[in-house]
């Protein structure tokens, strides 16, 4: 089982891989994508303006703002992720390598709209109107909601494995082993990752309250006229 898994893994790294190439040989795509990202960080911080301030949610909220929705390069730290997938899939635990398999593959997905939503702009300027009407033109309704499913599915999985004290411990044990290895960009998202979820005491309410949001949202983008959009509440 977890041979195969290592080869999806790495799979999914290699679409997110052929996205950044694409966007390198092409700057003016390129800028459309790092607008459709902001402009997606902005509209999250109006969705979730109550969880980015609320005392027990808003670790995870801007967990999921800076790692998920931002703009960030984070072609480093995927670099050092596809090294080390052999040995991940190796040593840690099935449960493990099953939440990284759903990560990168939410990674390879949401990347993958990005680029489509920003072929649809006719500059690198993005408002509530362009932003529905690109969401309309990719079109994609099942494959916006496996995004949504997955996003769900990989919080609960970290939740369950920062239950495991044995889990974070070694992860702690890693930090000047990952630093010597090149690796300390990936071993930072991991450790906050982990932390994040582990403070939370639970983060099945969170994550109802995003599912809820992003599929109120979703359905609304696929039908309201783009003109409209801006009504919307959610859209900045």
């Amino acid at each position: 089982m977890k041979e195969p898994a290592a080869s999806t893994i790495l799979q999914h790294l290699t679409t997110v891989a052929s996205e950044r190439s694409a966007r390198h040989e092409d700057a003016s795509l390129a800028s459309k994508v790092t607008a459709v990202k902001a402009y997606q960080q902005r509209r999250f911080e109006r969705t979730y303006e109550d969880l980015l301030t609320h005392p027990r949610y808003a670790g995870a909220s801007n967990f999921f703002l800076e790692e998920l929705y931002g703009p960030n390069d984070f072609t480093q730290r995927d670099a050092q992720f596809a090294r080390i997938v052999p040995a991940l899939v190796r040593l840690f635990p099935t449960e493990v390598v099953e939440t990284v398999e759903a990560l990168a593959a939410l990674h390879a997905m949401s990347e993958r709209f990005d680029t489509l939503m920003a072929r649809q702009l006719d500059s690198p300027s993005v408002d509530a109107q362009r932003y529905c009407k690109a969401w309309q033109l990719c079109g994609d309704r099942a494959g916006r909601e496996r995004q949504i499913a997955l996003m769900e599915h990989v919080g609960r999985s970290l939740d369950s494995l920062t239950r495991n004290p044995l889990l974070r411990h070694s992860l702690r044990l890693m930090r000047a082993p990952a630093r010597a290895a090149g690796m300390a960009a990936l071993q930072s998202f991991l450790e906050s990752g982990f932390e994040t979820f582990r403070t939370m005491r639970g983060a099945d309410q969170f994550l109802d309250w995003i599912g809820e949001r992003e599929r109120a949202l979703a359905a609304a983008l696929f039908t309201v006229e783009p003109a409209e959009a801006a009504k919307l509440g959610q859209l900045p």
